[in-house]
């Protein structure tokens, strides 16, 4: 066993002194010599995602106590996108990520501790506890704390909050009352947990489960459910002994376990989001990866073995009911890279061979998957030469090739106002652009916009390009999003023109502008783009994203 990093020499100063503050706490000299664990939680009164997670806080604690280890509760900032996208026009939301990862290093690196058990949620909050154990490498195991459940409506239609996203779009057009809408809304949400469908959250939670972070089989799970609880009382002898072994996450963050989360999330038909978060924690666990790279070769052979809401019919929890993440790797078969490494020390391919699928017409093995064609599908091209992102949905087909002319917007709000004034007109391409990390800056959310064409009726006759981010749930048409390099560094996306042709070629992946460079060349600014001196935190996300 390798000396705990959280003790130092007995009569030092830096021993003293933390002995003196711990005994204040209750501990006793004995509880010093111990495996010491952060148990990270992200509790917040602003969301049902967060709600449940302080009686789980606790019970983490005593499982950790049982199994021989001292845990400290420590806390995090809690980014709901619902309820945080309101102000700093959406950029608060996917810079918060980076926060809860410099909270868990603050304390967790600065206080030497030894491990630590995350408590994971909301759509954020799961990327940001994996960018912190990559970072400071270590042992930790992410701790999912489940999906809420939802209501019906009196015709006994499911309803949850993406359908209120969804419908909210709608109101403008009159294609539903806000009394009619404000039913839906009372109904949605009936217990704490993330949201239902295969959004950010549980896609997240799905990848942490593949990339072998967490115990077996506990992801996607309903919200204080039992097998919810019983991953929670097991959580203390995990970490403890992960903490023993010195299992370290950099020793299970390996290119294997990316490809695996890859492939996961290709196979459920997860959320874009997953694609910056993936690259954002291969980032911090030093390995020179191109997630975005990955995901153009995974294409080629995985196709979705699922379609939970809104990629098809079938709900989370009969996803859950089928054997989940677990039930999916299985499915997968042989391309799993079964030599990975998890963090209770079984390889992958020890895991799937225990795993069991309950029901393989929810969870179809890889020969007879469950549509033809990708559905996260990562697209370049003389508009996007570093990427973009498409999402598609399981079951339905757009056709592959678009071409129209632009109509260029630079905030959400004009561009919803265009849409319902009938200045976006069928066969335009909405070009909303300047919502990228630096340009809003903290990455402005574009759904909105995507929902105001959905309640014109122009979903299947107005494309959209964007570098802005896209709720996890958008499926709807042809939306390109997250284009790289965004419209506030150098590039072609700050180059568009009202009017320019746009071709969009989802068989080929590509999205061009169809420009003559020597026009391009002469719309480039002489000077480059500043970045603001502010002080605020968006400032100094964006100030850091345009430094690399």
């Amino acid at each position: 066993m390798s000396p705990l990093r959280s003790n130092f020499p007995v009569g030092s100063p830096r021993w003293a002194t933390r002995r003196t503050q711990w005994h204040a706490l209750g501990l006793t000299d004995d509880d010093l010599a111990k495996p010491k664990i952060a148990i990270v939680n992200s509790s917040s009164g602003l969301a049902p995602c967060f709600s449940h997670l302080d009686p789980i806080a606790a019970a983490v604690k005593e499982s950790i106590e049982a199994a021989g280890g001292v845990g400290f509760e420590i806390r995090t900032v809690a980014p709901t996108d619902f309820i945080m996208s309101a102000g700093g026009s959406g950029g608060y939301v996917l810079s918060s990520r980076d926060l809860v990862a410099a909270d868990i290093e603050a304390v967790v690196e600065g206080a030497q501790l030894d491990g630590m058990v995350c408590l994971a949620s909301c759509d954020k909050t799961t990327p940001g506890q994996l960018m912190a154990a990559a970072r400071i490498d270590v042992p930790t195991l992410i701790l999912a704390c489940g999906y809420q459940s939802c209501g019906r409506l009196d015709t006994g239609e499911r309803v949850d909050i993406e359908e209120v996203f969804l419908r909210a779009g709608q109101v403008a057009s009159g294609g539903i009352t806000v009394d009619a809408l404000c039913d839906m809304s009372s109904r949605a949400i009936t217990s704490p947990g993330v949201c239902t469908g295969m959004g950010t959250a549980n896609s997240m939670h799905i990848v942490a489960e593949a990339l072998g972070m967490t115990l077996p089989g506990t992801t996607p799970v309903r919200a204080n459910s039992e097998p919810m609880w019983r991953a929670v009382r097991a959580s203390g002898a995990a970490i403890v002994a992960a903490v023993l072994a010195d299992r370290r996450p950099r020793t299970i963050l390996t290119p294997a376990a990316f490809e695996n989360a890859v492939m996961s999330v290709l196979a459920v038909s997860g959320s874009i989001n997953t694609v910056k978060h993936l690259q954002a924690i291969a980032r911090e666990a030093g390995i020179e990866a191109d997630v975005y790279r990955v995901f153009e070769s995974c294409m080629d052979f995985i196709r979705p073995l699922s379609a939970v809401r809104p990629n098809g019919e079938d709900s989370i929890e009969q996803f859950e009911d089928a054997g989940g993440a677990l039930a999916v790797l299985k499915q997968l078969g042989d391309v799993v890279h079964g030599e990975a490494i998890t963090v209770t020390g079984e390889t992958m391919a020890e895991r799937v061979a225990g795993a069991v699928v309950h029901d393989e017409k929810i969870i179809r093995p890889l020969r007879d998957p469950r549509g033809g064609h990708p559905t996260v599908v990562v697209i370049r091209g003389s508009l996007a030469p570093d990427s973009a992102i498409v999402k598609l949905s399981v079951t339905e087909h757009r056709r592959p090739v678009f071409t129209g002319r632009a109509r260029v917007f630079t905030d959400a709000p004009s561009a919803i106002a265009a849409i319902e004034n009938a200045v976006v007109r069928p066969g335009d391409v909405l070009v909303l652009r300047g919502l990228g990390p630096v340009g809003t800056p903290g990455m402005g959310m574009a759904s909105q916009t995507v929902f105001a064409l959905g309640g014109a009726g122009l979903t299947e006759d107005v494309a959209v390009v964007t570098d802005g981010q896209l709720s996890g749930l958008v499926n709807k048409g042809i939306v390109v999003g997250e284009v790289r390099p965004e419209a506030a560094l150098p590039g072609p996306l700050g180059l568009v023109a009202d009017g320019d042709r746009i071709s969009i070629d989802l068989t080929a992946r590509r999205v061009d502008l169809l420009v003559d460079d020597a026009e391009l060349a002469r719309r480039r600014p002489a000077d480059p783009v500043v970045h603001n001196g502010h002080t605020s935190w968006l400032s100094a996300y964006a100030n850091q994203i345009a430094r690399g």
